[in-house]
């Protein structure tokens, strides 16, 4: 069980998802889904790039 969802909940979700977006952009939807997790995850384990501490900002004088 997820988060208190069963499996009957689970097919119904999934028939409702189907129907929304047919069976041929089910395979899109996956691989969107997929890259956006994938995405999170390498964003999340990243250092934050601080560019200020590193060089100070130039102030251009023309």
């Amino acid at each position: 069980m997820i988060g208190g969802i069963g499996m009957p909940e689970l097919i119904i979700i999934l028939v409702i998802i189907l129907i929304i977006f047919g069976a041929g952009k089910l395979p899109e939807i996956g691989a969107g889904l997929g890259k956006g997790i994938k995405n999170f995850k390498k964003a999340t384990k990243e250092p934050i790039d601080d560019d200020k501490e590193k060089e100070p900002e130039k102030i251009d004088k023309n």
